[in-house]
């Protein structure tokens, strides 16, 4: 078997999928409360066997590592919109926010608006989650919409719920649906209150640097660049090899 020519083709397909991340993040840069993926694969010595091979005879192959794809939950820049509406959180957390159909996500999107049932929604039209289900204002009030840092919303004097801010010991376990919004449908996840506060008038940008992009664009072309040209080189050597033992014969 020749392994440097799997190597090569394994890094092909890694990389391909590493742009398909990066360009995804590239889109992305200015969608607030996108959070961006990485991609990561295990590092094999060349020309090993996998682990805990035997010596019964049974044919042993080798083993690529895939590569996996992460979400990175770092915290991305606040910006200030004024908006009495809008909230951001700081530290650790997210939203609660009720699907269409009926499922509960979870994103760090806080640019809400208020519909026509004065009810806390999304920019998309989810209905925000409050700890008692979702929030309703008074349409007909003109009292400035007022949200505390642990999420108290209020009108004036009267209170109107609580932002259910939760977070999770391991968010990589979330499901990702479109970069802002995670369903937490892993039997392994627990929720729990968040450690984070609330900030008004402010949004959560995308953690995805287009600088940062770029430049690990242009690693991933180059690597996958270096290895079609291994793969050219095997496909050569191995043509050269079979051309010289038929001759041989």
């Amino acid at each position: 078997m020749n392994v440097s020519l799997y190597q090569a083709a394994s890094a092909l397909n890694a990389n391909s999928q590493w742009l398909d991340v990066i360009s995804e993040n590239l889109g992305a840069t200015s969608v607030r409360g996108f959070r961006k993926q990485s991609l990561t694969t295990d590092a094999m010595q060349a020309g090993l066997v996998p682990t805990g091979s035997d010596s019964s005879g049974a044919p042993q192959y080798f083993t690529l590592p895939a590569p996996d794809i992460k979400t990175s939950f770092q915290p991305g820049q606040m910006d200030y919109t004024g908006d009495d509406k809008n909230a951001g959180i700081v530290g650790q957390g997210f939203f609660e926010v009720k699907l269409p159909n009926g499922t509960t996500a979870v994103t760090r999107d806080g640019e809400f608006a208020v519909n026509l049932k004065g009810q806390l929604t999304t920019k998309e039209g989810y209905l925000v989650q409050g700890k008692n289900g979702p929030i309703q204002l008074d349409i007909h009030s003109q009292t400035p919409i007022s949200i505390s840092a642990d999420g108290q919303v209020s009108q004036g004097e009267e209170t109107h719920g609580s932002l259910n801010l939760v977070d999770y010991e391991n968010p990589q376990l979330l499901t990702p649906t479109n970069g802002v919004y995670f369903l937490a449908n892993n039997p392994a996840l627990v929720s729990q209150p968040a450690s984070g506060t609330v900030q008004q008038g402010c949004v959560e940008s995308s953690n995805a640097n287009p600088m940062s992009e770029m430049a690990s664009m242009m690693t991933a072309m180059r690597t996958f660049e270096a290895n079609q040209h291994v793969v050219q080189i095997q496909d050569e050597r191995l043509g050269k090899v079979i051309s010289e033992l038929g001759g041989s014969s």
